[in-house]
């Protein structure tokens, strides 16, 4: 029997994360958000820190990180590090979709699993002045602080969704179910 798979992608603030976990928690199925890069870590041989300071975002055209001494070992030469952890992601959330029913957080799961007849595609979303809130109590931030930072990730995530899917981050017609968190 073909495994189940949820996919989820959010706009920062929307609780996507959260919901992601509880309903792991609810279907008792494994979850999958920043574990991926202790998997990709474990699997390529490449410390974690390295890998979480590239994580969601894309490469920059104008700067490759060859002072940073992974970017300087022969199999990663001028690739960035950003392209050689999409790449080992993309493999790890492969495996897993054939191995076990789970819920994948982010990382293009939708687009990487685009193939695969039962995942089902979630995006989260709710209006930005309800996410500044929800940063502003998660995080003890300002009102000002937090409204940089939701647009921050926000764009941040969109970059790297546009990156590498060459699609809309926010295009409904991606998704199966779009969720206004702000409404539940």
């Amino acid at each position: 029997m073909s495994k189940q798979v949820i996919t989820i992608n959010r706009t920062y603030g929307s609780n996507g994360r959260l919901i992601g976990k509880a309903l792991s928690e609810r279907l008792n199925i494994p979850f999958y958000d920043k574990e991926l890069i202790e998997l990709v870590s474990q699997e390529c041989n490449i410390p974690a820190k390295e890998l979480e300071k590239v994580d969601e975002k894309r490469a920059n055209q104008w700067h490759l990180p060859l002072k940073e001494a992974m970017q300087m070992e022969p199999q990663y030469h001028f690739r960035p590090m950003n392209d050689v952890l999409f790449d080992a992601q993309s493999t790890v959330i492969r495996d897993l979709a054939e191995k076990e029913d789970c819920i994948i957080v982010g990382r293009c799961a939708d687009y990487v699993l685009q193939e695969k007849k039962n995942c089902h595609r979630v995006f989260i979303y709710a209006p930005f002045d309800y996410r500044v809130q929800t940063v502003i109590h998660r995080l003890d931030r300002n009102e000002t602080s937090a409204k940089r930072l939701v647009k921050k990730m926000d764009k941040e995530r969109r970059y790297y969704y546009e990156y590498f899917t060459d699609r809309k981050w926010m295009d409904m017609n991606h998704y199966d179910l779009c969720i206004d968190s702000s409404k539940f």
